[in-house]
């Protein structure tokens, strides 16, 4: 226990045990936006050689750069704001963490209790600011030498709790009140655990299934018609596949499921298959094995809500996947254990050419979709997506906007060993970019470029995870589609139903500015790439010579509509010549 109640011992002997045991709990990682009252804390990061500490001016971009952070290694970052609208500001990355299972320590300065409801400057109700967003929310009061013993645990289980919290990996807020004055010395800190360890240690929230659910799950799917649809957090690759040989079915794979890798039996091309009418019709399976977080297709979603297939939903955290309330069984469970035990207790697959079938369509799929491509020398947007996912090197990291990048990378990405990674939680662009950044800091001690796929809407929403970028020491390159607007609205019903000044003004919204004038604006270099060809080198040229870089690429709205059309048409056609019995009829455009 401290041995004076000056306050400023206080505040920095308190935040110094903080750190100490966050160190020792294993993270690494912190971001620090400027402000006063954060002072105490802020000080006891930067004090750690141990840590990596960001400083960045915007709070709502520090908040996605942690999340990038835990995102990309699965431990949780520090993120730190002084109090009042600093700490709202972090509420978007915060649902994003919470909805996403990204963990994260969202410690927000205060002010202490009788500067409350008194008119004091930067005060605002800072208790349960980002409400049922976080697996654990904590208020210690300003620190004071009675409750010096609690410090070390405060500390280790906000990092238990963002790692191991009921619901999985999240968010954890610490609202953290201090007084003045805010610099001090720390007196020796109270003591910790013996040889470093951590107060506290989770046990993890992984579970497997117990024999009397898998004698359930595996008289469902054994000898079934079925289709693995294979989202982000689907376990481990070769569990699935080999599940899925001995289950005879195919993998209808997303990209963030890593499931995409080359030679691995999967099908990329669901999404344009099942716009085939006759195609959906004859593949609908029995059972449905959904693992993880679901794709973006709405085509597929609709498929399978459709399909009248019995449905079994696992994911790792207990996650609640399933919007159309068509599961049948919901698994809580590791889908890697999952995966094993049923591959041992099945008695055989399906017998006949389900899978073979599946693998005929997804060659002429893929075959169609590249002739299409081959036929455009100007950018496409489904173009950009397949270059990326087959021109980046296998320890890349692709980081992926919401909107219609992530469809084009799901739909028309094809192989690819990249890591693909995406904001799917909330599914919104927001700190898109800053996400991006944080994926690159943790890259630079994996040794891999990390690449952002965005719209150029995105990129300037989030153009403050630019301050200071050019400095951070990483490599990352941002690769912006700039189509002058909203893209995605162009698939939607109000395109048609608008006449073109209306829908301009409230969902075209084009803006006018240079992705590159902005870069520049923060020292970024910048290259514009107006034929297709020319995306491949550019990326080798960026990714060689590291550092950041920002890469446009100039499409057009209707143009994107019109290449999206032309493709889904080619994939029918391939389909009606290759398999007799198909017709070309396709259902519509919608995303």
């Amino acid at each position: 226990m401290p041995p004076t109640a000056d306050e400023g011992v206080l505040n920095a002997t308190f935040c110094a045990t903080l750190v100490d045991e966050w160190v020792r709990s294993g993270v690494t990682d912190a971001v620090v936006a400027p402000g006063s009252r954060s002072t105490p804390l802020a000080l006891a990061l930067a004090a750690r050689p141990e840590l990596a500490v960001q400083v960045h001016h915007d709070e709502r971009a520090a908040g996605f750069v942690a999340l990038g952070l835990g995102m990309a290694t699965g431990r949780p970052a520090v993120v730190l704001t002084t109090s009042g609208t600093a700490a709202v500001e972090l509420h978007p990355a915060v649902v994003e963490a919470h909805q996403a299972g990204v963990p994260l320590v969202v410690a927000t300065a205060d002010r202490p209790p009788e500067l409350h409801d008194v008119g004091a400057p930067q005060t605002v109700d800072q208790t349960h600011l980002f409400g049922r967003a976080v697996r654990w929310f904590a208020e210690p009061g300003p620190p004071a030498p009675a409750a010096a013993s609690t410090w070390r645990s405060l500390a280790s289980r906000s990092v238990v709790e963002a790692v191991d919290g009921v619901g999985g990996p999240g968010p954890v807020h610490l609202n953290l009140a201090f007084r003045e004055p805010l610099l001090g010395r720390a007196a020796p800190l109270p003591a910790g655990r013996g040889e470093g360890e951590p107060w506290h240690v989770g046990g993890g929230t992984r579970t497997t299934v117990d024999r009397r659910g898998l004698e359930g799950l595996t008289a469902v799917l054994d000898g079934a018609r079925g289709v693995i649809v294979a989202g982000a957090g689907c376990g481990p690759v070769d569990d699935v596949v080999a599940l899925a040989d001995a289950a005879g079915w195919p993998i209808l794979a997303d990209a963030r499921s890593g499931c995409r890798s080359a030679g691995r039996p999967a099908i990329l091309h669901a999404d344009a298959l099942l716009r085939c009418e006759r195609f959906a019709e004859d593949v609908v399976p029995e059972v449905v094995l959904r693992l993880g977080a679901p794709p973006a297709s709405k085509v597929l979603a609709g498929w399978l809500a459709a399909s009248g297939a019995r449905q079994v939903a696992v994911d790792a955290d207990g996650r609640w996947f399933d919007p159309d309330r068509t599961a049948t069984h919901v698994v809580r469970a590791d889908p890697g254990s999952v995966l094993r035990a049923l591959a041992r207790s099945f008695d055989g697959g399906w017998v006949g050419d389900w899978g073979g079938r599946w693998a005929a369509a997804e060659a002429s799929a893929s075959a169609a979709v590249d002739a299409v491509l081959a036929g455009h020398d100007e950018p496409t947007e489904p173009g950009v997506a397949r270059t990326l996912c087959r021109s980046l090197p296998g320890h890349a990291s692709l980081v992926v906007s919401s909107s219609m990048p992530i469809r084009d990378v799901e739909w028309f990405g094809g192989p690819t060993a990249v890591r693909v990674l995406a904001n799917r939680g909330a599914n919104g662009i927001d700190g898109v970019v800053s996400t991006a950044v944080g994926v690159a800091l943790a890259a630079r001690w994996a040794g891999g470029p990390t690449v952002a796929l965005v719209g150029d809407v995105a990129f300037l929403h989030d153009s403050n995870a630019l301050l200071g970028l050019a400095a951070r020491g990483v490599d990352l390159t941002i690769v912006v589609v700039d189509n002058d607007g909203g893209g995605i609205f162009s698939f939607l019903p109000q395109a048609e139903a608008l006449d073109t000044e209306r829908f301009e003004q409230l969902f075209g919204t084009p803006h006018g500015v240079d992705p590159l004038a902005v870069a520049a604006a923060h020292g970024i270099d910048g290259t514009t790439v107006t034929a297709a060809p020319e995306l491949a080198g550019v990326l080798r040229g960026a990714l060689d010579r590291g550092g950041v870089h920002v890469v446009r690429v100039v499409t057009d709205r209707a143009a994107n509509v019109a290449v999206h059309r032309e493709i889904h048409d080619a994939v029918a056609a391939a389909l009606a010549s290759s398999h007799p019995g198909s017709d070309p009829n396709r259902a519509g455009d919608g995303v």
